[in-house]
């Protein structure tokens, strides 16, 4: 059994450019001979997303929220926390994108800020911000391989 990702959004699937679905299965491709299986879960609203998650929280998945608030990391530490929170999840990982107005509320607030990953001070679409997710957690995949993919 590999280790699961799953990266839970709100919004729509594209904005109708190819280059996003381009973008991102790039990345998906190369991911397919590793141990990562990375799948993407859309949600129309936050109550959707809201129920997803705690599906998700109660099978002692590990999720982490992309956020502002979160802490920025560099791409070897995140490589380090992706596996650790691999670890602590059972091989189960979740990370939350919102939509245009950001996270629900109700979820920035029950979860712990050690918990919020900020992968820029600067606004992203969540198309966008999924494609720099994917590629960081290729990324993460290549550092732990030890391969030339990460100078």
């Amino acid at each position: 059994m590999g280790l699961q990702v799953k990266i839970r959004i709100v919004g729509r699937k594209n904005g109708g450019e190819k280059w996003l679905d381009q973008s991102y299965s790039t990345y998906e491709t190369r991911l397919k001979p590793t141990n990562l299986d990375v799948t993407t879960h859309w949600h129309k609203n936050d109550d959707d997303l809201l129920k997803n998650i705690q599906a998700d929280i109660s099978k002692n998945h590990k999720v982490i929220l992309l956020d502002p608030l979160g802490k920025m990391c560099t791409s070897e530490v995140f490589s380090d926390n992706m596996y650790d929170w691999l670890e602590v999840g059972g091989s189960r990982l979740t990370f939350c994108i919102g939509g245009a107005e950001g996270l629900p509320k109700e979820l920035r607030e029950e979860t712990s800020k050690s918990d919020m990953l900020s992968l820029s001070s600067l606004t992203f679409t969540h198309q966008f911000a999924r494609i720099l997710l994917m590629e960081q957690i290729y990324r993460a995949s290549e550092i732990r391989r030890g391969s030339g993919y990460h100078k």
